[in-house]
This record gives C-alpha cells, structure tokens and sequence, in this order.
C-alpha cells in the first residue's frame, strides 16, 4: 500500500479535516482515505458508471408509444353522462 504525505496544507483546511475526523470518529488518516474513497473513483468504478450512463442512455433514447389521453373536454361531457 502506498503512503501519502501532503506539506503546506492550509490551516482552516486541517481544521476543518480535524474536525470532520471527529465527528465521524475517525482518525484524521482515516478521514482523507474516507474522502478520498468518496471523491475519486478507481478506473474500474469510472468503467462502472460509463456502463450505467450508457444504459441510461439507451433507456431514454427507446421510443415509448405515447397513451393519447382524453382532452379535458371529453373528460368533462364524461363525468357529466354518468
């Protein structure tokens, strides 16, 4: 497993990491590897989400047959009939 040392990181930016670590009762190393596993995929979950769009892409592309529904008119002289 890799190790990632990061300099200069800006105060407010550790403070906030510190405080984030805290209320998730995480150390602050655990707490980047968290973000990090949240914010940037692996190569295998971008292929992952390029199927998925891809899906989603041919779902939307598929012509539905529209349902001609009744104007508001007939619908009206139907509830009157009854």
């Amino acid at each position: 497993m890799a190790t990632l040392y990061v300099e200069n990181v800006p105060e407010d930016r550790y403070d906030a990491l510190r405080r984030r670590a805290k209320e998730n009762h995480r150390s602050i190393a655990a707490e980047v590897l968290a973000l990090l596993e949240e914010n940037v995929p692996t190569e295998k979950e971008l292929q992952k989400r390029r199927r998925f769009l891809r899906y989603v892409e041919r779902m939307h592309s598929k012509k539905r047959p529209r349902r001609a529904f009744p104007s508001t008119e007939e619908m009206i002289r139907e509830d009157r009939a009854r």
